[in-house]
């Protein structure tokens, strides 16, 4: 079989309008929306287009695990005329959603759109109460549900611009599902499932398309790992002679490098997509995950 290298190629050029700000998010005006990190804010834009104002509560370059708001973004969690978030994510948000009184008629919890997966035993939440892993948006069917959602709150809250919004959920839906087919396609064989990861963000991505994460951290990327740990991650890097180590964005590369080093194993970069950075200003999740797709594709010797 092929290497399919081209459909990412073309995935990629068609997301393109998207990543440069031309698409439906790029006017500001009409209702507010707070979104609490940024895979929410940006379905919130596809979505709203220009008859939304999206606020994205978690800064570029914030890791969004460790978000504190400032009194300004409580208020617009207060004021705004819709929230998305995902409750037990964001103990911030949780905490300012609770103060404003907010309930389902006016916010969105991802939380209660999609299944999500447990952790594994003993490994606790990125806030410290969680019991299941938040990264659902990195299943891209995952992030289908969250633009039907998005779609019909808004269309609730605005029904002047109702077909305004499921023609932009549509365009948008259209481009998740061609997002999964080229995930399904370019990895229904490889020559090994398993990928080593910074932290356990990737457990919705390898569960769809049949792979196996290995965390080096847990859920929550500031909690390291032991040295007992590391050792039973090297051996295995080591035993299933597994060729790259993924580092990712807002997170400090320095263990994923120190099992690598042992092992002589490579770097590359899985983005997480918790958020942009400066280095990722001029994507979007489309393409990201695109980016994501081939890294995989490659370090796993798919075909």
């Amino acid at each position: 079989m092929k290497k399919k290298f081209p459909v990412l190629v073309g995935l990629a050029c068609a997301l393109v309008l998207a990543a440069c700000g031309s698409g439906p998010g790029a006017k500001t005006t009409g209702i507010q929306v707070a979104a609490s990190f940024y895979p929410l804010a940006f379905v919130a834009e596809q979505v709203g287009g220009t008859n939304v104002s999206v606020a994205n509560l978690t800064a570029p370059g914030i890791e969004p695990h460790d978000l504190e708001l400032k009194p300004k973004q409580v208020g617009a969690v207060q004021d705004a005329g819709l929230v998305i978030f995902e409750s037990n994510f964001q103990a911030a948000i949780d905490d300012a959603i609770g103060q404003a009184g907010r309930d389902s008629k006016d916010t969105i919890d991802v939380a209660k759109l999609v299944k999500l997966q447990p952790l594994p035993a003993g490994e606790g939440g990125a806030n410290g109460h969680a019991e299941d892993d938040p990264h659902v948006w990195l299943d891209p069917v995952n992030m289908i549900a969250v633009t039907e959602a998005v779609r019909a709150k808004l269309s609730a809250i605005d029904p002047a611009h109702a077909t305004a919004y499921r023609t932009n959920a549509t365009v948008l839906t259209t481009k998740l599902k061609a997002l999964d087919t080229s995930f399904s396609t370019a990895l229904a064989q490889c020559a090994t499932t398993k990928i080593v990861t910074s932290h356990a963000a990737f457990g919705y991505l390898t569960q769809r398309y049949g792979l196996e994460q290995i965390p080096i951290a847990g859920v929550d990327p500031s909690n390291e790992p032991s040295l007992a740990q590391l050792a039973v991650i090297t051996n295995l890097v080591r035993k299933d002679k597994i060729t790259t180590i993924f580092t990712e964005e807002l997170v400090s590369p320095a263990i994923a490098e120190t099992v690598a080093g042992a092992t002589g194993a490579k770097t590359a970069t899985l983005d997480p997509i918790e958020g942009l950075s400066d280095e990722t200003a001029h994507e979007n999740y489309l393409t990201l995950m695109a980016k994501n797709l081939s890294v995989i594709e490659k370090a796993n010797n798919c075909s």
